[in-house]
């Protein structure tokens, strides 16, 4: 299928902390689809519902394209999928390709005493950091999921190369970071290929330059 040649535009929230808008972003830039990034004003009222998850719906981020709306980061790996089937956002085999779906869905949907503790903020670093005792299963579920992939597929990344596990899975490595998470050396090996991951750096730079004006929201996905 030729590629789409509608200028897209992808609307995110704070690059910093916004788990969510990452995710959207990296599937975007791994489908090869030329966008423009709409920001929302973190002093929007609707916004920042959203981010304090008091909004009965996440709508950032969000794909216009050909006159196309889709919210919801798999929504959005599924739409970029049917438009550019030969991106690789999943892998070929059908196996490893359920696979790949069950690990992405699985973080889209739960976790949440991970993000309520450890919420994304990029330009943090804590020398040590005590996990409280409900956000330790989600981190040893995540350490268990990353090592059954690796171990699977082989690496670098969670399917070889890189897929929509990846991009799912992308914030958690930065709250592992940031939070100084210890990880045995496979699984800071897959760290730090996301952190050196093109699309990933580029988002990372972008977010230390974002100004500080956003106040940091400790409940952010």
């Amino acid at each position: 299928m030729a590629k789409a040649k509608s200028k897209a535009t992808l609307t995110i929230s704070s690059k910093n902390y916004s788990s969510w808008s990452l995710r959207g972003w990296l599937l975007c830039r791994m489908a090869g689809l030329e966008f423009e990034e709409k920001v929302v004003d973190p002093d929007d009222p609707e916004n920042r519902q959203e981010l304090l998850l008091l909004a009965p719906s996440v709508r950032v981020p969000r794909l216009s394209h050909n006159g196309v709306d889709v919210w919801d980061t798999l929504a959005i790996a599924g739409y970029l999928n049917e438009i550019f089937p030969d991106a690789g956002l999943y892998p070929d085999d059908i196996k490893a390709r359920a696979h790949c779906r069950a690990v992405s869905g699985e973080i889209h949907s739960g976790f949440y005493n991970l993000r309520s503790a450890l919420p994304m903020n990029l330009k943090a670093r804590h020398g040590a950091f005590k996990i409280f005792s409900g956000a330790r299963p989600d981190v040893a579920r995540v350490k268990e999921i990353w090592t059954e992939c690796l171990s699977t597929y082989g690496g670098p990344f969670l399917f070889g190369e890189p897929t929509i596990a990846d991009a799912m899975w992308a914030p958690v490595c930065t709250r592992f970071r940031t939070y100084a998470v210890e990880l045995e050396k496979p699984l800071q090996a897959y760290c730090d290929t996301i952190f050196d991951w093109a699309p990933m750096k580029e988002w990372t730079e972008a977010a230390l330059a974002e100004p500080d004006e956003v106040v940091e929201l400790e409940v952010e996905f």
